[in-house]
């Protein structure tokens, strides 16, 4: 148990770093190891706290760059798409939602390429309906994180704008997913303290990664996105067909 418990803390804290500069991708690298170590009946709960505590903490990071008419404009309508996606979890399996998120990952490189060559930019209203969509995705599914890389990016927010402000929207989002599966009977007091273990070592490497996207030249940040979609297309898929 304590090796696995070492396991979850030195991923979480390799997590943190990379959403940290990435803007995401925490969940992704977290669940195979939660779901080894504490069960997948309670790695869904678990992340859904950590991932409660990770944005916090890349919101307190960045808290001077968060673009709040855009958090208010995607977080209102998407925290109760969540907590409605978290109940219909709770009663079906996602496997096919799971094979359909993973090639849409899969094009969005490609799309997000295309529509930045045309300067192509999201209003508020249409940032709102990205977040009633993806809120209710991320209720339903493990991780979607990075399907809001290409609303936020749409949006015209980069770096640490891009960072602090999708972190506060996912915050709501998964505060409303919480409370929905704690009602649901998802979340005892042994997986909210599994879910806050993990959560601090997300914080302690969102700091840690804070110095770095400093330095981090645009273009390469356009890619470390790129690669986190791939990724995260791939990891969903592979989880589909297991």
């Amino acid at each position: 148990m304590l090796e696995g418990y070492a396991a979850v803390l030195l991923v979480g804290l390799l997590a943190g770093a990379v959403s940290g500069v990435i803007g995401t991708g925490s969940s992704v690298m977290l669940l195979p190891v939660l779901v080894h170590a504490f069960g997948p009946k309670q790695a869904v709960p678990v992340m859904a706290v950590a991932a409660v505590v990770g944005n916090a903490a890349r919101v307190l990071a960045w808290w001077r760059l968060v673009d709040w008419r855009a958090v208010c404009a995607y977080a209102l309508p998407g925290a109760p798409a969540a907590a409605l996606g978290a109940r219909t979890l709770w009663a079906m399996p996602a496997h096919a939602v799971d094979i359909a998120l993973g090639l849409f990952f899969l094009l969005v490189v490609p799309l997000r390429h295309w529509l930045q060559q045309r300067q192509w930019r999201l209003q508020l209203w249409q940032l709102a309906v990205a977040g009633a969509f993806i809120g209710y995705l991320t209720g339903l599914v493990l991780s979607t994180g990075p399907l809001s890389v290409p609303a936020f990016s749409a949006y015209g927010l980069v770096k640490g704008a891009f960072i602090g402000t999708e972190a506060a929207s996912a915050l709501l989002l998964y505060v409303a997913k919480s409370l929905a599966f704690a009602q649901l009977g998802g979340l005892p007091p042994e997986v909210l303290a599994k879910g806050l273990i993990v959560g601090a070592a997300l914080m302690a490497g969102t700091f840690a990664g804070k110095a770095f996207v400093l330095r981090l030249p645009g273009t390469l940040f356009q890619r470390l996105l790129d690669a986190l979609l791939l990724l995260s297309g791939l990891a969903l898929l592979a989880a589909a067909w297991r």
